[in-house]
């Protein structure tokens, strides 16, 4: 197990503390083609009911994503982005009381978002879509996820995985990390996520989560999403078919259980009540003595 450093996210309505505990990430898709929960939040009522009800639970981060990153998705335009996320975002306004990420590649989207409320900007591409979103950060002064993709969501499932899984996620961090300081984002605002999903094979995927803490000698802290993903269907499957997202839990709880272990600040999660459980107690195990 590994006893995680401990940081400082200021935003710019509150200081996050990372480390002391694990913080739960609920994960909103107002789209009607995510591979998780499909059209299931698509109108601005379910996804407030959606959001609201993920509060209740516990969640400490809502996380909301209009454009699906599916594997073989091919994105939409910057209007339609935030022609399904503006609406969401102004309705919440006063509403929701802990802080709001936007999972978003484009900087246009991030400006206007950042606007509407949100104050964490969540970046699958690690700025190789768009660059200009780490100006975005900087100007309005927010933390910025980078995250590692190998390819592109057309493409990702599709290329050649890493020989070296793990050494291809930290060069590629470390590329993020370097794009993002040389605009100006302060090392304090940085929060790397592996990509777990995002052009690895389903093998790849464990190795990364038993590795992780070779991402996290990098210096920052962890965000590490697991939820309901396909690797996870695949090690669950039955009779060659691999289970589909909402049978996929308790696979879920056991991959959130190892992130913690090995060291992950944030899990961003689907089921906020059942994974609340988890952080709870693999923090218990985190502080209890190893000696």
């Amino acid at each position: 197990m590994l006893r995680r450093k401990r940081f400082h996210l200021k935003l710019r309505s509150r200081m996050l503390l990372l480390g002391e505990r694990t913080l739960i990430m609920g994960v909103l898709n107002v789209t009607p083609d995510s591979f998780s929960d499909g059209s299931k939040f698509f109108s601005v009522k379910s996804a407030v009911d959606a959001a609201l009800a993920m509060q209740r639970a516990g969640a400490d981060i809502l996380d909301i994503g209009a454009e699906s990153t599916r594997p073989g998705s091919t994105g939409i335009s910057v209007s339609e982005e935030l022609a399904r996320l503006l609406p969401v975002l102004e309705a919440l306004r006063g509403r929701l009381k802990i802080p709001v990420s936007v999972d978003t590649r484009k900087a246009g989207v991030a400006e206007l978002a950042m606007r509407a409320g949100a104050e964490i900007l969540n970046d699958v591409s690690g700025l190789k879509h768009d660059p200009y979103l780490a100006l975005v950060a900087v100007r309005e002064r927010a933390p910025l996820i980078l995250m590692h993709m190998r390819g592109t969501p057309e493409t990702m499932q599709a290329l050649p995985f890493a020989k070296d899984v793990v050494s291809d996620v930290v060069a590629g961090l470390r590329q993020s990390i370097s794009v993002a300081r040389r605009a100006g984002v302060p090392k304090s605002h940085i929060v790397l996520d592996p990509g777990i999903g995002f052009g690895k094979s389903y093998a790849q995927n464990y190795e990364l989560l038993a590795k992780l803490s070779a991402v996290s000698r990098l210096g920052y802290p962890l965000l590490v999403g697991t939820s309901r993903k396909g690797f996870l269907g695949a090690t669950l499957a039955r009779h060659g078919k691999s289970a589909p997202p909402n049978q996929r839990i308790w696979g879920t709880a056991a991959t959130v259980a190892a992130c913690i272990l090995n060291g992950a600040h944030i899990v961003r999660v689907h089921d906020v009540p059942e994974m609340l459980q988890v952080a709870r107690v693999s923090d218990a195990l985190l502080a209890a003595p190893h000696s």
